[in-house]
């Protein structure tokens, strides 16, 4: 279900919550599912317990699930179109921000969409 990548910039708590976001954005994950256990993930993933709790944390301040205590995490039964929107206006953050990262490397506007073009084909579309 989840994949950690060590190498990543990208702390661990960040890569679990995003995963988890686009489990749930690709229906994957639906309203009501119940989702491991705090400890029962930190176990299956071989990391630190703080780490899960972070992600979970970070998934229910999004509102991506809910925690009832003494019953464990579930998604949340938001609007699809709203997760959706959610889901948009990060993305176009993180764009913006490696966006920002070329130009002050004075790279072309063909190299960032190379490169765009690249990791897409690489990553999310092989």
């Amino acid at each position: 279900m989840i994949q950690l990548d060590n190498k990543s910039d990208l702390p661990i708590y960040e890569q679990i919550t995003a995963q988890l976001k686009q489990a749930i954005l690709r229906n994957e994950l639906r309203p009501g599912d119940a989702l491991p256990s705090i400890r029962a993930l930190a176990t299956m993933l071989h990391i630190s317990v703080m780490t899960t709790k972070r992600a979970y944390a970070d998934l229910e301040r999004d509102g991506f699930i809910e925690t009832i205590r003494g019953k464990g995490s579930y998604v949340t039964s938001q609007h699809p179109d709203l997760l959706r929107e959610q889901f948009l206006q990060q993305a176009e953050a993180l764009f913006t921000q490696g966006i920002q990262i070329a130009a002050s490397a004075k790279l072309s506007k063909q190299d960032i969409l190379g490169v765009f073009e690249l990791l897409l084909e690489e990553e999310f579309y092989e």
